[in-house]
């Protein structure tokens, strides 16, 4: 828990640690928005505008100045700030005095082909968008390919342009040169990567094999997809080639593959959130609000686990909750909506056609919250029970005498028949 609690009256400057592009601007718009959601990336854009003319240090603002210019609680700041932290965009430094006073340093963010080749990053955006939007966005950032056959490549070196000069006097003063610096995402994990080194085979170059890029990738990985160094081990021997090292793209994809494996086919639970941008402000603490919250922020899968009591939800199960956001694309807040109501409204059975009818409708009225999702199911139980009122209604009438009985026959006197006659000359 942070010690900090932070006041309108806390100070902070902004230092810019990097060279932020307007590349960069789409990129936050277009590959961290749907991983960190919309504010957060305010704030990063925020914190820009506060630097000064010269982009490097910004001047002097209280906490107070954010709160008026984003229209946000501090806890909302607080918590926006500690997701661009947690991504790699920001560093906070705080000196603690009677008025607390913070640094903000900005990082750039990573480049198109750093997000998609990310072992986490770039899982998590293809779950919060969607295989469509994800596609759309690669083929965005795609180089174009163009035929160079029949081109001969005349391109000049330095040598052939420039001669050397003798040296006279010359004293390197680059140590403070801005320059484009990235955070790597800190995963802070138990892995045991003494037992993984110790249980590789003996003929194995372990420094070379083990790198600090593949080392990196390992732990990301094991975070990602909750893989012990146990469990690790094997994997990585099967991804090894004939040179003794590991193959980094197979090492994903065998990971990704036994994640699979034990959970149904679904990717890891940490993506399958409802996105940042697709929820309620916090603030409202009434009934409604809390349950709105609770939608939004576990997976269908957490959800399913919680009705079956903490027992691992059957593999059916899984595979309806993973076709509604893979086939149908409902947001996993409003699948969670989904489930919840059909159990509750079905006896705690999750009928896959009457699901699939309701998912049809929310997908073609593009509902994609999960307050308008628990106001179309509250309107949808609302008619339902309207109809099952009428039908006790109807079985309740009184039923006429004629209705199913036995009528016996009695004989008519002349003064009966001649008033009958009278009657039906009426309707003739």
């Amino acid at each position: 828990m942070n010690k900090y609690v932070l006041l309108p009256a806390d100070t902070y400057i902004v230092v810019n640690k990097s060279i932020i592009t307007e590349e960069d601007r789409k990129i936050l718009n277009m590959l961290y928005q749907p991983i960190i959601g919309p504010i957060p990336v305010v704030l990063y854009l925020t914190f820009l505008v506060d630097l000064d003319k010269s982009a490097t240090v910004s001047l002097e603002h209280t906490h107070h100045h954010l709160v008026s210019n984003m229209h946000l609680s501090l806890d909302e700041i607080v918590l926006a700030r500690e997701k661009l932290e947690a991504i790699g965009l920001l560093k906070t430094k705080v000196k603690e005095d009677n008025i607390n006073n913070y640094i903000y340093e900005l990082y750039t963010p990573l480049n198109a082909s750093e997000v998609f080749s990310h072992p986490i990053l770039n899982v998590i955006l293809y779950n919060n968008i969607g295989k469509i939007e994800y596609e759309k966005l690669k083929n965005y950032f795609r180089l174009p390919k163009i035929n160079t056959t029949g081109y001969e490549d005349i391109t000049k070196s330095f040598s052939d342009v420039f001669e050397t000069i003798p040296l006279t006097s010359y004293q390197s003063l680059n140590d403070n040169i801005r320059r484009c610096n990235k955070l790597k995402l800190d995963i802070n994990t138990n892995f045991d990567f003494d037992f993984l080194l110790s249980s590789m085979p003996k003929d194995i170059d372990i420094g070379r094999c083990f790198n600090k890029e593949t080392k990196e990738l390992i732990l990301n990985l094991a975070f990602l997809y909750d893989i012990d160094a146990m469990k690790m081990q094997n994997i990585i021997k099967i991804c090894l080639n004939e040179k003794g090292l590991i193959n980094k793209e197979e090492l994903r994809k065998s990971c990704r593959n036994y994640y699979q494996f034990d959970n149904g086919g679904l990717l890891p639970s940490i993506t399958t959130i409802q996105p940042e941008y697709l929820r309620k402000p916090i603030g409202d603490n009434s009934n409604r609000a809390k349950m709105i919250y609770t939608f939004e922020t576990i997976s269908p899968y957490d959800l399913l686990k919680a009705k079956n009591n903490g027992a691992e939800p059957t593999k059916r199960d899984l595979k309806l909750a993973e076709d509604l956001i893979v086939e149908y694309k409902l947001k996993p807040g409003v699948v969670n909506v989904l489930l919840d109501y059909t159990l509750k409204t079905r006896n705690n059975k999750l009928n896959r056609s009457f699901v699939e009818t309701i998912a049809g409708q929310w997908q073609r009225l593009k509902i994609e919250t999960v307050d308008d999702a628990m106001h179309l199911a509250e309107k949808e139980h609302k008619k339902y029970n309207k109809k099952e009122e009428k039908k006790v209604i109807i079985n309740k009438e009184v039923i006429p005498d004629w209705f199913d009985k036995k009528i016996e026959k009695k004989e008519v006197n002349d003064e009966e028949k001649l008033k009958m006659e009278e009657l039906l000359k009426e309707y003739k």
